[in-house]
This record gives C-alpha cells, sequence and structure tokens, in this order.
C-alpha cells in the first residue's frame, strides 16, 4: 500500500510540474521572437550543462567555464550571422570543433596534467551533447512558421515520454532494456502510437487555424522516426545516470527529476526534426 501511495505521489507530483511549466514554455516558443527564444534556451542549456558536470564529476573534473561559454552562444545563434559574413562564419562553424580541441587540450598543458584525457573527453562530450542539440532546437524555432513547426518536435519527444510511462506503468510486462529497466516494449511502442495521434490532431489544428496545409502522411512518417530516435536519447540519457550512480540529474522538477531529465528526448531528436522539419 505505502508503495502504491508514492507511486501516487510522483504521478500527481509529475502532473502538477507539467501544468505548472508548460504554459511559460507555450507563450516563449509561440509568442516570444527568435531572439528571446534563443536567450531562454541558453538558460535552459547552461542548467543542463550544471546538471551533467554535477553528475560526471563523481568521475572526472569537467571544465565547467568552458561547457558554460559554450551554452551561452546559443543565445547569439540568430544574431552573430547578421554581423559575420558567411564565409567566414562557415570557416568559424568548421572550425569549432578543432577549437575546443584546441583550448581542451591546450588546458591540459597549462594545469600541468591537473586536468587530464578524462576530464577533457567528458567535457567535450557534455559540450556536443548538450549544446548542439538543443541549438538545433532553436534552428527549428527560427525556421519561417518556426513557432507552429517547432512543436511537432516537442510532440514527438513529450508526448511519446507521457504515453510511454503511463500505458507501460500500467500494461507493460516486456522489460526494453537493463539501461533502463522501468521501460517496457508495450510502453515504447505506445509512445510511438500515443505521438502520432497527438501530432496529426496538432496538424489538423494548425492547418485549420493557418493558411499552411502540412501533410498527414509525412507528418506520420516523421513523427513514428522522431519518436523512436527521442525514445533512444532517454535511453542514452538513462546509459549516463546509470554508469555515474545517480537516479536524476538533480530535483529542480519535482517528479520529473532534472532538466535534462526532462528534455533529453527533445534534444536528442532535434537535430533530426530540423532536417525533418525544413524539407517540410
Amino acid at each position: 500500500m505505502e508503495k502504491e501511495n508514492n507511486k501516487l505521489k510522483i504521478d500527481v507530483k509529475r502532473i502538477t510540474s507539467a501544468l505548472l511549466g508548460f504554459p511559460l514554455v507555450v507563450i516563449i516558443l509561440t509568442f516570444g521572437n527568435k531572439y528571446v527564444v534563443d536567450i531562454f534556451l541558453a538558460i535552459i542549456a547552461c542548467i543542463s550543462m550544471q546538471e551533467y558536470m554535477n553528475a560526471i564529476s563523481k568521475d572526472a573534473k569537467p571544465i565547467r567555464w568552458l561547457g558554460y561559454i559554450s551554452c551561452i552562444f546559443i543565445a547569439f545563434i540568430h544574431i552573430i550571422p547578421q554581423y559575420i559574413p558567411e564565409p567566414i562564419l562557415n570557416n568559424i562553424i568548421i572550425l569549432a570543433i578543432p577549437i575546443l580541441l584546441l583550448v581542451l587540450f591546450t588546458t591540459i598543458v597549462a594545469t600541468n596534467m591537473r586536468i587530464n584525457f578524462k576530464d577533457v573527453s567528458y567535457t567535450l562530450f557534455g559540450i556536443v551533447y548538450i549544446v548542439t542539440c538543443i541549438a538545433f532546437i532553436a534552428k527549428i524555432r527560427g525556421l519561417e512558421h518556426g513557432n507552429w513547426l517547432v512543436w511537432f518536435a516537442i510532440i514527438a519527444a513529450w508526448a511519446s515520454d507521457t504515453f510511454a510511462y503511463f500505458i507501460g506503468k500500467r500494461f507493460g510486462k516486456h522489460k526494453f532494456s537493463k539501461v533502463s529497466p522501468k521501460k517496457s516494449v508495450e510502453g515504447c511502442i505506445a509512445g510511438v502510437i500515443g505521438a502520432v495521434i497527438v501530432a496529426l490532431i496538432y496538424t489538423y489544428a494548425v492547418n485549420e487555424i493557418t493558411s499552411l496545409n502540412f501533410s498527414y502522411i509525412y507528418i506520420t512518417i516523421i513523427t513514428a522516426i522522431l519518436s523512436i530516435i527521442g525514445q533512444i536519447g532517454d535511453f542514452a540519457a538513462s546509459s549516463i545516470k546509470r554508469y555515474v550512480d545517480v537516479k536524476d540529474y538533480s530535483n529542480l522538477i519535482p517528479g520529473h527529476g532534472g532538466m535534462l531529465d526532462r528534455i533529453d528526448s527533445l534534444m536528442f531528436l532535434s537535430p533530426f526534426a530540423y532536417v525533418f522539419l525544413t524539407i517540410i
């Protein structure tokens, strides 16, 4: 009985947190201009980076300042191109990873190996994982009609999470992977189906409200693909937590854990969503 009560409390916390936080996300992503959205996402990236570095600090000494500076660049993702000529900007983008490697290995030399190869490897992975993925959310929002398009990515991630959680908890019998023992095959399948249903409802609403005419077949296909990718992203985040032996990245969002626990699926699918949604 006590175990059931604890599960009920967790569910209430999850729902309450979602109801309180979701309106803010809707307002910013739908009505904020791309510069406001970029700043919002940069803050989310910094929080996520903090959680990631706190988690891996049990096994390494991450270079925090470099991680945070990398996150801040998201706030300027649509400003910088206005002031830097395209050929120079392209070269900067090409050199982004080499520059990071240069800074990281210079840090090893400058600290006389107090910072070592494991530290810089964990730091580089965190920057690529968090900054790159969240930057693509900003890129989606910056597209023409991005205030509508970005919700296809969010639905693919969050509807998958929601349906997988509740259906899997109720009907899940076949465990999916030791990476995340609570996830079931039934829940994962429900996540894909649920995401497609919600995406189609959203597509119908957008087509009715606006002059846009999104293809239901295309939306069905890309949502199913993005849902699967997002669920792999969830497993990816779980594998990191399992490796460093933490249950949640933080307790920032009651019932959900940390910021990374909430957006891991969305982050992972966002680069693919950007490509799919530019075709649309």
